[in-house]
């Protein structure tokens, strides 16, 4: 059963909330960057970017630090509601919209915060297909001018309960995440169609790559820790 009231929706949503960050208060994360000053948990002086996710990443990354200066897209449907509220309770700023529902008014939202915020997309969103790369966020870095910046995260140990289209990434306690930052990705203000096109399968190798490597560093959780920037557990709780 659905729960359709908007304060039960906001009391559930703090609940969620303050469970998820004494949940990742125990969690470290590793960051990687394949160019500096690329990532929203740091000072980016006056650039922004768009950034690229999947939807099963979206705990980490609202959860995993607190990012400078940061919008998401988020579902009008009832479900969205309580992914706003969260990400409200953090510090993000929703833009409510979808493909489906109040698209073109998101657009514009999101063309107009892109001035001063950093755009979070999960472009497999909201229903999928899992793991691909949709069109909308290359026309938006068209018309925003703001680079795209593909990232995936996951974890040595972690839950991955099943939804309708896609697993959820719920790291477990005391476990370590691996956030990589790819190399950022400029699509120009006049690229038409066909142009577009070629850059998502660009952006599709991206976050491919990303996702693999991502997996495979979770999977090697004896090994020492890359090279990276290491946000402890301790810092993020306080």
């Amino acid at each position: 059963m659905k729960i359709r009231s908007r304060r039960l929706i906001r009391f559930a949503a703090r609940i969620v909330a303050a469970c998820a960050r004494r949940l990742f208060a125990t969690v470290r994360l590793d960051i990687e960057m394949a160019v500096p000053d690329t990532c929203a948990y740091r000072d980016t002086g006056g650039e922004r970017f768009l950034y690229c996710l999947w939807h099963d990443a979206i705990l980490g990354v609202i959860f995993g630090d607190r990012p400078v200066k940061m919008a998401g897209l988020v579902s009008r449907h009832t479900d969205g509601s309580y992914v706003a509220d969260i990400m409200e309770s953090v510090g993000l700023t929703p833009i409510r919209g979808s493909s489906q529902r109040g698209g073109e008014a998101a657009l514009r939202r999101m063309i107009d915060a892109a001035a001063e915020y950093h755009i979070a997309i999960t472009t497999d969103g909201p229903r999928g297909p899992r793991h691909v790369v949709k069109e909308g966020i290359v026309f938006l870095a068209s018309r925003t001018g703001r680079p795209i910046v593909p990232a995936a995260i996951d974890a040595t140990r972690a839950w991955r309960p099943r939804g309708r289209w896609t697993d959820m990434l719920i790291p477990k306690p005391y476990s370590r995440m691996t956030l990589l930052i790819g190399e950022p990705l400029h699509v120009p203000e006049d690229a038409d169609r066909e142009a577009r096109e070629a850059l998502r399968q660009e952006l599709q190798r991206r976050m491919d790559a990303l996702t693999a490597e991502a997996r495979r560093r979770a999977s090697c959780a004896a090994t020492a820790p890359a090279a990276a920037s290491q946000i402890p557990a301790e810092r993020r709780a306080a």
